[in-house]
């Protein structure tokens, strides 16, 4: 990693605006399942949302993976299943993936999740495949903002 200026779009959670409401959770899993069905993608491809909303009290706050400067997950990886592109974005490719959780334990955000039944790790991907992250385009009270890394 080079300690040259990064452009990296990132998703910024604003917890004043957060009402708890968890349509990031779902957007997310319904653009990353087969179906693109949320119903589906929850009960029948049995798979997880990437954000996950955080809740205490009265504040709540939408985690996700914020593509640090100095990822730890990707020190932490023993099989160079988490790679760093030149713009920033930390990647992980889930083929790759040993499941042996040493992302999952160093994230300082809880970002990282473990996929046990499949054996691998999964965190955010800002959705790449389809330009926008379906979490921020989700949100209905702007809780979610996607923009240049500040």
């Amino acid at each position: 990693m080079s300690g040259k200026k990064r452009k990296l779009m990132k998703v910024y959670p604003i917890e004043e605006n957060c009402i708890s409401c968890r349509y990031c959770e779902v957007a997310c899993t319904m653009v990353h399942s087969k179906s693109q069905d949320p119903v589906k993608a929850y009960k029948l491809e049995g798979l997880r949302p990437r954000p996950t909303v955080e809740v205490k009290g009265a504040v709540s706050l939408s985690v996700m993976c914020r593509h640090c400067k100095h990822p730890f997950c990707f020190d932490a990886c023993i099989s160079g299943a988490i790679t760093v592109d030149k713009d920033g974005k930390v990647r992980l490719n889930e083929e790759r993936c040993v499941g042996c959780w040493n992302c999952v334990l160093v994230c300082p955000f809880g970002a990282a999740h473990p996929f046990v039944e499949r054996k691998h790790s999964f965190k955010c991907d800002l959705c790449e495949e389809r330009g926008f992250p379906a979490c921020v385009e989700a949100c209905p009270n702007r809780a979610l903002i996607y923009d240049f890394e500040r």
